[in-house]
C-alpha cells in the first residue's frame, strides 16, 4: 500500500476505497447467504459464500489488511448468524479455530497472489509506457532531422530561384524566366504539402497516440484522396480499384485521406516510370488493405527497412524531395488506427500497402499482417 509520507491524500483514498469494497462484499455475502440459508434451510454450505467473498476482496483492494479484516468478519457472520445459536457468538465449539486460520489462510493466499500479479501488471505497464515515450523521443527526433532537411531545400531553391530572377531578369529570356517561375512553383507546392503533413500529425492525441474514429465509406474516402492529387499532378495516370461490396471501417477521414495522397504522391515522383499507378482495396475478415503499386525502380533494398522512419532520402535524383517525413507521417497515422503499413520491392517496381481494422476494438498485429 501507498505510504502516507510519499502521498498522504492517495493513501487516505485508498484506505476509504478498500474499506468501502470490503464493506459491500461482506454486506452483498451476508444477504446472498441468508437467501440461500431461508430457501435450502442449510446453513452447511454458507461458509462457500464467504469464501467467495474473500477471493473478491483480494482481487479489488490492495494491501493484506483488506484480506484479513474480511477473513475476521466472515468467520465472526458464520458464527453469528448461521451456527446455532443463532444470533449469538460461541467460539466455544471444537473446530472453530480451524476455520477461522483455514479462512485466513486462504485471504493471505490469495491476497499475496494477487498483489503479486498487479506489481507484475504495474511493472509491464510501466515498462510499455517506457518503450512508448522513447519511441515517441526517437520519432520527434527523427521528425525534426527530416524537417530541417525536407524544408530547407525547397526554401533554398525558391531563394535562390527568386534572387536569380529579381538580379538578372533583364537578361533573362522568357523560357528562363517561365523555368525559373515553375521552380518557384514547384518549391513552394512541396511547402505546402509538408505543412499539411505537419498539421496531420497535430490531430493524433500527443498522450495515447489514438484518433478519433467515426465510421466511412472506403469508396468515398480513396475518390476524395485521388481527386486531390490529381489537383497537383494533372497528368498523374492512377488507376483504382475498389470491391462492388459497400465497406464503411472506422476512421479519421482527413488523415487517411493525407496517408493515401502522401503514398500516391512518393509514386508519382520517385518511381520514374511512364505506367499507371495502382491503387487496389482489398477486403479481408478483419481488416481492410490498400495498397499502392508502381512499376519504377523500386526501393533500394538497404532503405526498406528504414523507409518510414523519417530519415531524409539522399538517393532523390532530383536533390530536392525525399521520401522523408511524409512517410514516417502515414506510420504514425495508420498505427494510430491500430493498423499496419509495409513497404516491399514486387517483380517491377515498389508497393507500399496498409490496413486498417474493421472494428475499433480490433489491433491488427504485425503478425496478422504478414500473414496477409
Amino acid at each position: 500500500m501507498i505510504s502516507a509520507f510519499q502521498d498522504p491524500f492517495l493513501w487516505a483514498k485508498t484506505v476509504w476505497k478498500n474499506a468501502l469494497i470490503t464493506a459491500a462484499l461482506m454486506t452483498i455475502t451476508t444477504v446472498v447467504a441468508f437467501l440461500y440459508w431461508f430457501a435450502a434451510e442449510n446453513s452447511a454450505n454458507t461458509a462457500l459464500f464467504y469464501v467467495v467473498a474473500l477471493v473478491l476482496v483480494a482481487r479489488y483492494t490492495a494491501g493484506y489488511l483488506p484480506g484479513i479484516l474480511a477473513s475476521l468478519i466472515s468467520v465472526g457472520c458464520v458464527n453469528y448468524f448461521f451456527t446455532a445459536p443463532a444470533f449469538s457468538l460461541d467460539f466455544t465449539p471444537s473446530g472453530y479455530p480451524v476455520t477461522f486460520l483455514v479462512m485466513l489462510a486462504i485471504s493471505v493466499a490469495i491476497t499475496t497472489i494477487t498483489t503479486h500479479i498487479k506489481e507484475q501488471a504495474l511493472a509491464l505497464a510501466e515498462h510499455e509506457k517506457l518503450l512508448a515515450d522513447a519511441e515517441k523521443e526517437k520519432l520527434k527526433a527523427n521528425l525534426l532531422r527530416a524537417i530541417s532537411h525536407d524544408l530547407r531545400t525547397p526554401l533554398t531553391g525558391i531563394i535562390g530561384s527568386s534572387s536569380s530572377y529579381l538580379e538578372n531578369g533583364a537578361h533573362l529570356s522568357a523560357q528562363e524566366k517561365d523555368a525559373l517561375i515553375r521552380h518557384i512553383s514547384e518549391d513552394a507546392q512541396w511547402l505546402l504539402h509538408m505543412v499539411e503533413n505537419l498539421l496531420s500529425v497535430t490531430r493524433i492525441q500527443n498522450e495515447t497516440s489514438t484518433v478519433v474514429c467515426t465510421p466511412e465509406p472506403v469508396e468515398e474516402v480513396v475518390g476524395e484522396a485521388v481527386s486531390r492529387l490529381r489537383k497537383r499532378y494533372p497528368d498523374a495516370s492512377i488507376q483504382v480499384r475498389v470491391p462492388d461490396e459497400f465497406l464503411m471501417i472506422p476512421m479519421d477521414a482527413v488523415l487517411i485521406e493525407q496517408v493515401i495522397i502522401n503514398l500516391l504522391e512518393n509514386a508519382v515522383i520517385h518511381s520514374h516510370s511512364t505506367q499507371p499507378i495502382r491503387l487496389n482495396v482489398t477486403d479481408n475478415s478483419h481488416f481492410v488493405v490498400f495498397a499502392i503499386r508502381d512499376y519504377g525502380r523500386g526501393i533500394e533494398k538497404d532503405r526498406l527497412h528504414t523507409v518510414f522512419d523519417a530519415a531524409p532520402s539522399s538517393s532523390s535524383i532530383d536533390g530536392r524531395k525525399g521520401m522523408g517525413i511524409g512517410l514516417s507521417i502515414c506510420k504514425s497515422i495508420v498505427l494510430a488506427h491500430q493498423g499496419q503499413i509495409h513497404a516491399c520491392n514486387r517483380e517491377e517496381g515498389a508497393e507500399f500497402s496498409f490496413c486498417l481494422p474493421k472494428k475499433e476494438e480490433i489491433h491488427v498485429s504485425e503478425t496478422d499482417y504478414s500473414d496477409y
